[in-house]
Parts: structure tokens; sequence; C-alpha cells
């Protein structure tokens, strides 16, 4: 079974930087895909950004230009650095392991505040 696990959140002004990282259990590059996804209290879940089997990587409006998505296949780490946070990027932030269609693994989310 596929598990991810994701690190790297914490407390930071507005205007800072993170880079959270999704560590998998199995082959990163084999995934068909890598997402990250947040929750801010109150709201749905949201997507922020995808990378896939191929290298591609797509972001929603919110994120493109702030949040980049990348990979290491030698660590099996997904990261996403998150640039220009502001209050609103406050949220808890999970990553989503997909091994095939309908095959997925969640991890257990790790904290982002924005705050000053």
């Amino acid at each position: 079974q596929v598990q991810v696990v994701e690190s790297g959140g914490g407390l930071v002004q507005p205007g800072g930087s993170l880079r959270l990282s999704c560590a998998a259990s199995g082959r990163i590059f084999s995934f068909v895909a890598v997402a990250w996804y947040r929750q801010a209290p109150g709201k749905e879940r949201e997507w922020v950004a995808g990378i896939y089997s191929n290298g591609n990587t797509k972001y929603p409006d919110f994120a493109k230009g702030r949040f980049t998505i990348s990979r290491d296949n030698t660590k099996n780490i997904v990261y996403l650095q998150m640039n220009s946070l502001q209050p609103e990027d406050t949220a808890v932030y999970y990553c989503k392991g997909v091994v095939a269609q309908g095959v997925e693994s969640w991890g257990q989310g790790t904290q982002v505040t924005v705050s000053s």
C-alpha cells in the first residue's frame, strides 16, 4: 500500500515562503500524479498544484506565479514551494498520491499559518 507523508508546515509572516514536502513510500516517478490540496477552516478542500508522471505541472489561477511543485525522484519526494504567502493561504495542506485510476493515498496534512 502506497503511503504519503507531508512535512514542512509552520508559521510564516505575510510575504514569506515555505517549502512543503510529500514523501512517498514508493517510487514517486511511477505515480500517475501527485497533487497538493489545502483546506482552510470552514471551507472546502481545494486543489493547489499537481505534477504528473511525464513531469508536467498544473496549477489553479491563485497558485500560478507563487507556488511551484517539483519532485526529486532519487528521494521519492514531491515539494511545494510557496512564495509571497498571504493570510488567506492559511490552511492544512494535504498531499495526494495517485498510483493508478481509483488508487490513491492521502497524507495526514501539515498546517500552514500565515500571520504577523
